[in-house]
């Protein structure tokens, strides 16, 4: 039986990974909490999610670890190739698993998030609640909603994404950044004796400024991402996106093609990727951020959704520890967040420009480079991201 705690009642904003993890971790403590989601149904689109073992170490703590590794795949086959098939690397998942204590899965979405959700208590979440105003009075904070409707509580976290509405309340909202390149997703049902379903995982190729991956999603399904630098906006609007998309990579290694070919048109998506600069503070008064709303960062590093989880576990812990002062609170959970996260959205643009290179010399040099570089290198370079303990 966990303790209760004397927490402050709280509202959050947003209804997504880092929303509901933050009220999980804050009914294990028998904190009151009601979350507030924009959308009239809990629904993430179509994409997979890959979820490092920091992540799934996040998610033991929520208690819904068993969960997500059965719906999810374990990344037991992780390589990188060249364009036209030639291996690269061969990821030492196995090491990687037996030192950090957990393979890698790739999970959807939308299975993560019912998930979280069902170990919510019955009415945390109200769905269709679009944020409006913020207002901070002496003793309680409010908000109002598209519907007319009004909540108040003691502290508020907006865990509402990228585009923040909470974040521009705050603070003086900044533009978002571009990351070079736009990104093609799909989900699809494709079975290859080289990627076999029961190892899951799967492979990256790289060539001149594009890339394209693929893993096991679990479900029998595989998520399939394409990632080509491209003038933002250019690529977006496609009004045909799979012939768009089997065009740009018309040349490549067999399995890519036969991937999009077996995907339909509505399971594919595209968008520009961006990340924002990182803030120095991400609390205000009797409000704090999390996640994508206080460091969206691009997805080479795979942490979008761990960072979010670890936000979420820190947060409320900071909160336990200081119960009377949520200033204190949120001071001390900056302190512990905001250097790891603002690392890892440089580091994340840093791997995407390795990632993106287009000049044939320099993309030489990096596969060379990559061909000799020891499993033991290779685990060493990314502990500080997934071997790191909450």
């Amino acid at each position: 039986m966990v303790k209760t705690v004397n927490l402050p009642n709280t509202i959050i904003i947003g209804g997504g990974i880092g929303g509901l993890s933050a009220a999980i971790a804050l009914e294990q403590l028998g904190g009151k909490v009601k979350v507030f989601e924009r959308a009239s149904e809990l629904k993430e689109m179509g994409a997979g999610i890959v979820l490092a073992a920091n992540a799934m170490k996040a998610l033991q703590k929520l208690g819904v670890v068993d969960q997500v590794r059965k719906a999810g795949s374990p990344v037991k086959k992780a390589e990188i190739r060249t364009w036209d098939g030639k291996l690269i690397v061969n990821v030492p998942t196995h090491k990687q698993a037996e030192q950090y204590g957990s393979y890698s899965y790739l999970i959807h979405r939308s299975e993560l998030q019912r998930i979280l959700y069902e170990k919510l208590n019955p009415g945390t979440l109200e769905l269709g609640k679009k944020l409006v105003h913020i207002e901070e009075k002496e003793s309680y904070i409010e908000t109002a909603f598209g519907d007319g409707s009004k909540f108040q509580g003691d502290f508020l976290i907006g865990a509402d994404g990228v585009h923040s509405e909470v974040r521009n309340s705050l603070f003086k909202s900044m533009p978002l950044r571009y990351s070079g390149f736009s990104a093609f997703r799909g989900i699809s049902h494709f079975e290859d004796p080289r990627f076999p379903v029961e190892l899951g995982g799967g492979f990256e190729a790289w060539g001149k400024g594009k890339r394209f991956g693929f893993s096991h999603l679990g479900e029998g399904r595989i998520f399939w991402f394409a990632a080509i630098n491209a003038p933002q906006g250019t690529l977006v609007h496609s009004q045909q996106r799979k012939k768009t998309v089997m065009e740009l990579f018309k040349d490549w290694w067999q399995p890519i093609k036969a991937v999009i070919r077996s995907t339909e048109e509505s399971d594919i998506l595209t968008h520009d990727i961006f990340d924002r600069r990182p803030l120095n503070t991400w609390s205000k008064g009797k409000a704090t951020l999390l996640g994508d709303a206080a460091h969206p960062m691009l997805p080479n590093l795979g942490q979008g959704g761990a960072q979010a989880m670890e936000d979420a576990i820190v947060l409320v812990r900071c909160l336990k520890e200081n119960p009377n002062d949520i200033r204190k609170a949120c001071s001390k959970y900056e302190e512990i967040r905001i250097p790891r996260t603002t690392k890892i959205v440089h580091g994340s643009r840093m791997m995407g420009n390795v990632m993106q290179l287009e000049h044939s010399a320099a993309v030489a040099s990096r596969n060379m480079f990559l061909r000799i570089v020891p499993d033991s290198i290779q685990i060493k370079r990314l502990k500080w991201v997934v071997g790191h303990e909450l």
